[in-house]
């Protein structure tokens, strides 16, 4: 039996497909520095787990200005998910190699898409591998699937909503101090933060096994950086990516929190918008 609605781990996920419940597996192999990650994926993955490239599959393409990886079309998101096998009633367990970092991202897809019942692995591929479970290689191609998706069931924020978001409420920036603070910039036009912007990076959200802190320890974190019991919260990161992972915790933590998916390389790529260096807000 699973202990949270929201995670699951790897003893759990072998109990719960013994059981016979319909469950599908999703393997997003991700990184910045290496977003194809397929050759990882075929060298080992969760037994039945499905390849989900986050690039063409969890993103949309568009230019600079929408930023690196826009929302995806709904119809090419309902497509992806019916050749992952995905059905209805089935529980969808996603997990990377990554902390969860990148698996956070199809997470919060599906639940905008009104996917009831999704969890992370928590601890990701090494949680699975540690407890002495089998890895398979190759390739997996399971019977297409029969979802039927919707869309806009969790908010998100536009550049504009972006720009207003911290008169009224918390915006998180989920990257790293250097970056928030504009000490160094890898991969977009201009260094820096959304002005008004607190830093919460995604890295803080687990221990150094990538397992999620505690519901309770992390909305301690949460008040602490200035997020208000009682106001609004988004979160934000270079390309949408790291800001979900800030979502799955901000909900675990007990919070309501809004993505702003363009992120800094959609608002770094407006010349008109300001920009704030520095750790300050």
């Amino acid at each position: 039996m699973t202990t949270s609605p929201l995670l699951i781990t790897p003893v759990e996920l072998v109990e719960l497909r013994a059981s016979g419940a319909p469950v599908r597996i999703l393997d997003v192999r991700w990184r910045l520095d290496k977003p194809d990650g397929r050759a990882d994926y075929e060298a080992g993955h969760i037994p039945g787990a499905v390849y989900v490239d986050l690039d063409s599959e969890l993103a949309g393409h568009g230019e600079p200005t929408d930023g690196r990886h826009p929302l995806p079309d709904r119809d090419a998101l309902h497509t992806a998910a019916r050749r992952w096998g995905i059905n209805t009633g089935d529980t969808v367990v996603i997990y990377d190699n990554l902390k969860n970092f990148s698996a956070a991202r199809a997470w919060w897809l599906l639940a905008n898409a009104g996917f009831p019942t999704i969890r992370l692995l928590d601890g990701s591929l090494r949680a699975w591998t540690e407890a002495g479970f089998d890895i398979a290689t190759g390739n997996e191609v399971p019977e297409p699937g029969t979802v039927a998706l919707d869309w806009d069931r969790l908010p998100s924020l536009d550049l504009d909503g972006a720009a207003i978001f911290p008169a009224t409420g918390a915006l998180l920036d989920s990257r790293a101090p250097e970056r928030y603070r504009g000490e160094t910039e890898p991969m977009d036009p201009k260094a820096g933060h959304i002005p008004g912007a607190l830093n919460a990076p995604s890295t803080a959200n687990v221990d150094t096994a990538g397992r999620f802190l505690s519901p309770e320890v992390l909305r301690e974190q949460f008040l602490a950086l200035g997020v208000a019991e009682d106001a609004p919260v988004a979160a934000y990161c270079g390309s949408g990516v790291m800001a979900a992972h800030n979502a799955f915790a901000l909900t675990l933590a007990g919070f309501a929190p809004v993505i702003y998916p363009g992120s800094w390389s959609q608002w770094s790529n407006h010349p008109d918008r300001p920009v704030a260096t520095g750790a300050n807000p």
